[in-house]
């Protein structure tokens, strides 16, 4: 039988490359090469009778040239309060082993890697406002992110940005930008300063992403 799950999670993603990400405008990298960091926090979820609700997760990745030229590299850490069932569910999910192939962020980046890391099973602290497009992230000897919004040289307020893909996304129906900064040490060595920050709903299940309107987009209903 096949594995039935659902994965909604609130996740905050730091990459190198400046706030046009290549991956979302269908553009190059900002440097010719890629590294990310994604951390989230489980809201909704289950694989087939394993609870998954309140856990969190990071997967971080490096490429040493575009995403679609492959060669990539890549560890998953798995929240240290989860028990072992929920460990290897988890995980299975997060290798993006556990969908049809291609249907979501974690199977075709998987499908894009060489080299996998041993999965490190850790406390992840993690603090985001999506609405806010603020973040704050520790991984004791691993990682450190925080994020803010852009800031408007003007006004010196918060610059709103957002990402609509009600198609031809495997990753979000909707997103919100802002900016990132991130350090990583150990196998995943990388670092990177004021760069894109994206917050967004994760929702998935074993046939790919859900496409549903995100809660994040509420306040454009105060617009009609």
């Amino acid at each position: 039988m096949t594995d039935q799950w659902l994965f909604k999670s609130e996740t905050y993603d730091n990459c190198n490359c400046q706030i046009n990400c290549g991956c979302q405008f269908n553009l190059p990298s900002t440097n010719g090469y890629c590294q990310s960091a994604y951390i989230g926090h489980i809201v909704e979820g289950h694989f087939n009778d394993t609870p998954l609700v309140g856990l969190n997760w990071a997967v971080l990745y490096k490429w040493p040239g575009e995403i679609k030229d492959g060669n990539g590299k890549r560890q998953i850490v798995i929240d240290e309060r989860a028990d072992q069932a929920q460990r290897i569910a988890l995980e299975t999910i997060v290798s993006g082993e556990a969908c049809k192939p291609l249907s979501n962020v974690f199977s075709v980046f998987a499908s894009t890697c060489s080299e996998f890391c041993e999965t490190l099973f850790l406390p992840i602290d993690i603090e985001a406002d999506l609405e806010g497009r603020t973040a704050r992230v520790e991984i004791p000897g691993i990682l450190k992110s925080k994020a803010g919004p852009k800031i408007n040289e003007f006004t010196g307020e918060p610059f709103h940005i957002a990402l609509a893909r009600p198609s031809g996304s495997f990753e979000f129906t909707y997103a919100e930008l802002g900016l990132g900064t991130t350090s990583v040490t150990g196998d995943m060595e990388m670092a990177f300063e004021d760069t894109w920050a994206l917050f967004c709903i994760h929702h998935f299940n074993q046939d790919g992403l859900v496409r549903e309107r995100s809660r994040l987009t509420a306040w454009l209903g105060a617009l009609w």
